[in-house]
């Protein structure tokens, strides 16, 4: 029988604080939300290994050393509306309700959404809801966001979601492309009127491409 009380304290202790996360809010909410729930019974075991883990149609758990470093990243306040996109079954989701005051998560698989909505109702977790849409279109009917997660890797800049966040708003997300891979953090400011978005790495990373965020082939003639 697996205590996986002791293996999320275990995540943290190995792979959370020792990669530089040293918000003690993450690494509490790391270590109390049960990360297995999240997965399918025959994966439970893996839940806490250093590895992105499939939860199924293509879609995936970012592994929680990279999870924790953009959550880090991202500066979340108690007072922030996030925008949590690819949710997948809703682990992501529990964790920055922890850390926010409301969250908005979108998946574009009907039946991750459904699953990740009864497990976070399960959870009693009521600052979050899960939203069925294209993930690449952000959610503009919900008004604008103080911080936009990604749950997985783009290959296009993000600039429809920029456009939803507030001024002082940040995104951040793993970018793959010719000049490699690496996880960003994109900081949007307001001026005078005039909007500036800061772009930055700020570690390298991999992972599974978002549904919708591809690089298109181009063709030469």
């Amino acid at each position: 029988m697996i205590d996986f009380a002791a293996a999320r304290a275990n995540m943290v202790e190995c792979q959370v604080r020792p990669n530089d996360v040293t918000d003690i809010r993450i690494q509490q909410a790391m270590a109390r939300i049960p990360r297995e729930k999240f997965l399918p019974r025959a994966k439970q075991s893996l839940a806490y290994i250093g590895d992105h883990l499939s939860v199924g149609e293509g879609r995936f758990l970012l592994e929680p050393r990279c999870f924790a470093k953009l959550l880090q990243a991202a500066e979340i306040e108690p007072s922030d509306a996030v925008l949590d996109i690819g949710c997948a079954t809703g682990y992501s989701s529990a964790v920055l309700a922890h850390l926010a005051d409301a969250v908005v998560g979108l998946e574009c698989d009907k039946e991750l959404a459904r699953t990740a909505g009864e497990v976070l109702t399960e959870m009693g977790v009521d600052n979050a809801a899960v939203i069925t849409t294209e993930l690449a279109r952000g959610c503009p009917d919900q008004g604008k966001f103080d911080v936009i997660f990604l749950n997985g890797m783009i290959e296009i800049e993000p600039d429809s979601l920029l456009a939803q966040l507030k001024g002082g708003g940040r995104l951040v997300t793993v970018m793959g492309g010719p000049a490699g891979y690496y996880a960003y953090l994109f900081t949007k400011t307001i001026h005078d009127g005039r909007e500036t978005i800061d772009k930055r790495v700020i570690f390298d990373a991999s992972a599974p491409v978002l549904p919708g965020f591809e690089r298109q082939e181009e063709f030469v003639f």
